[in-house]
């Protein structure tokens, strides 16, 4: 099975925790990946932004690891470079880029050195500006909509995040559910 087709699966599974615009890149297939159109590229500095970014998402909590220890900040420039179609990513990078410059403006800090409630104040932001403009893809809700998809894919997130049963028993589709009990990883 091709990561595309893993991931498209696996968004299924997600429903209505993706914005249309994911479902759409996921499910439509309209792009294949062209280097020639796919120029935007991503440092290691980005990499650790988009970790840091994702963490505010799914931070890490006493009953499992968050985003960042689940490799999220590598996997989202992943899935923008080789799933995403040239309009898209422009979409992704100027909201990246505009995130850069709000931290700069707003606090006066490069992202990396802001505080936690200052980061989390600044994601904040976007969200809201996101709300604002419901109808038109944002940074947000790509970067939010592939950190949940990146985290519930990963290893942290099907094996801590989620009841996992490495060696299946017989089948029971009538299993009591237990008030706060974890969703099954498949």
């Amino acid at each position: 099975m091709e990561r595309r087709e893993a991931l498209k699966k696996f968004a299924y599974l997600l429903g209505g925790a993706l914005s249309a615009t994911t479902m759409g890149v996921l499910f439509e297939s309209f792009t294949v990946f062209d280097p020639l159109n796919n120029t935007y590229s991503f440092s290691a500095t980005d990499e650790e932004i988009l970790a840091e970014f994702s963490e505010i998402i799914l931070p890490t909590t006493t009953n499992s690891p968050g985003a960042k220890a689940a490799g999220v900040g590598a996997f989202i420039p992943l899935v923008i470079k080789d799933c995403y179609p040239p309009e898209l990513q422009q979409v992704f990078k100027n909201g990246f880029d505009n995130m850069l410059a709000k931290s700069k403006t707003k606090f006066n800090k490069e992202f990396l050195s802001l505080s936690s409630e200052e980061k989390k104040s600044l994601v904040t932001d976007l969200r809201q500006e996101s709300i604002d403009n419901n109808k038109e893809p944002s940074f947000f809700l790509i970067a939010r909509d592939l950190t949940l998809l990146g985290y519930f894919s990963s290893e942290i997130g099907c094996t801590i995040a989620r009841e996992y049963l490495p060696i299946p028993g017989k089948y029971d589709g009538n299993v009591d559910y237990v008030p706060g009990q974890k969703a099954w990883a498949i």
